[in-house]
């Protein structure tokens, strides 16, 4: 798992944040791998599937203000 930064570059050093984002990472890394393996499975292309999954990824907002 990464080391997770403030907007200052610091280390995260809240135990239930760090917990949180962690278990967030390993949620979104499983639903990526299931839909990726489904894709293949469907007789997609595997380099455009990850393709998307990147596009979907850079179109992601966050709707707060960085502190």
């Amino acid at each position: 798992m990464p080391t997770w930064l403030t907007p200052e570059g610091k280390a995260l050093s809240c135990l239930e944040k760090i917990k949180v984002l962690n278990e967030n990472l390993t949620e979104i890394r499983e639903l990526c791998q299931e839909a990726l393996e489904d894709a293949v499975l469907m007789g997609c292309d595997e380099p455009q599937v990850r393709q998307v999954l990147q596009e979907l990824l850079d179109s992601l907002e966050t709707p707060f203000e960085n502190k």
